[in-house]
C-alpha cells in the first residue's frame, strides 16, 4: 500500500502543531509534562501514536479520558481542525489516584470522571488542569514512589537490558519487580525495558544518524538485527527504516 505522503520527511509538522509545560512544584512528583496539539487537514490523516509506560489524562470536544499504558502503537485518525490537551502522568506514580493495580488500565481508556469526578473542566489548561488535580492529590505512597525511581533509572541508564539485571540493581528480586510494575506502571518490566531502549533507535533516527544496525543491536542486548527489527516493528508498527522515513528530508 502506497505511504500518505503527509508521513515522510517531516510533512506532518506543516499541518499539526505540538506544545509542552512542565507541572508546577506541587504536582512533579505525580506529573511528567503537560502537551496540547493542534491540527488542521482538509482530509483525514493517520496519526502514529508510539507508546511509553505513562498514564494519560486528555481533554478533547468537552470530554475527559484517561488513557493507560499501551503495548503497542495506535492510530488515531485527525479530522478537520480540532485539539487536544493531555497530562502524561509520571510512569509508576497513578495507582494511587486510581485506588487499584494501574495494570487493570493497560490498553483501554476509561472515562475520566470515574477517577477524578463530574467537575471536569469545561475549557482545558493548565491551570484548570491543576486546579482538578490538587483537588483530588492522593495520600503519599512510598511503594509508588519507589517504582517511579526504578522506571526512571530504566530510562535513564542504557546498560539495564533485562529484567534480572534490574533486580539486581534493586537489589530485589525478578517477581518483586515484576508485582511493583503490574501495581504500578501497568505494564511489565521488559517491557518498559525494551522500549527506553528502542527509544534511543528513534532519537538517533530523528536526528539523522547513519546507523550501523549490527552494532546498535549488539548495544541494545540483541542477538541481531532481525531480533532488533521485530521488536521495534511490534511496538512501533513499521520497520526501522520505515520509520525512520517520517524524519528524512
Amino acid at each position: 500500500m502506497q505511504r500518505d505522503p503527509r508521513e515522510l520527511g517531516g510533512a506532518w509538522q506543516s499541518s499539526q502543531r505540538h506544545a509542552f509545560n512542565a507541572p508546577s512544584g506541587d504536582l512533579a512528583r505525580y506529573v511528567d509534562r503537560y502537551w496540547a496539539v493542534t491540527w488542521d487537514y482538509e482530509r483525514p490523516y493517520r496519526q502514529l501514536v508510539v507508546p511509553l509506560p505513562n498514564v494519560h489524562l486528555t481533554f478533547r470536544d468537552g470530554s475527559a479520558e484517561l488513557h493507560g499504558p499501551s503495548s503497542s502503537h495506535v492510530y488515531r485518525e485527525l479530522t478537520g481542525s480540532g485539539s487536544v490537551f493531555g497530562v502524561a502522568f509520571r510512569p509508576g506514580v497513578f495507582r494511587p489516584f486510581l485506588d487499584g493495580p494501574v495494570a487493570r488500565l493497560r490498553d483501554r481508556k476509561v472515562d475520566a470522571t470515574t477517577v477524578f469526578g463530574p467537575d471536569i473542566p469545561d475549557r482545558a489548561d493548565v491551570a484548570s488542569v491543576e486546579g482538578l488535580l490538587r483537588a483530588h492529590l492522593p495520600e503519599a505512597d512510598p511503594e509508588s514512589e519507589s517504582t517511579a525511581r526504578i522506571v526512571a533509572m530504566i530510562a535513564q541508564d542504557n546498560s539495564i537490558l533485562t529484567v534480572d539485571a534490574l533486580a539486581r540493581r534493586c537489589d530485589s528480586s525478578v517477581r518483586r519487580v515484576q508485582r511493583l510494575f503490574a501495581e504500578h506502571v501497568g505494564i511489565g518490566p521488559k517491557w518498559v525495558i525494551r522500549r527506553y531502549r528502542l527509544r534511543e533507535v528513534t532519537e538517533r533516527l530523528a536526528a539523522g544518524h547513519d546507523l550501523d544496525w549490527a552494532a546498535l543491536a549488539a548495544d541494545l542486548g540483541y542477538a541481531d538485527q532481525p531480533h532488533l527489527s521485530r521488536d521495534f516493528r511490534k511496538i512501533f508498527g513499521e520497520p526501522p527504516t520505515s520509520y525512520a522515513q517520517r524524519y528524512a528530508r
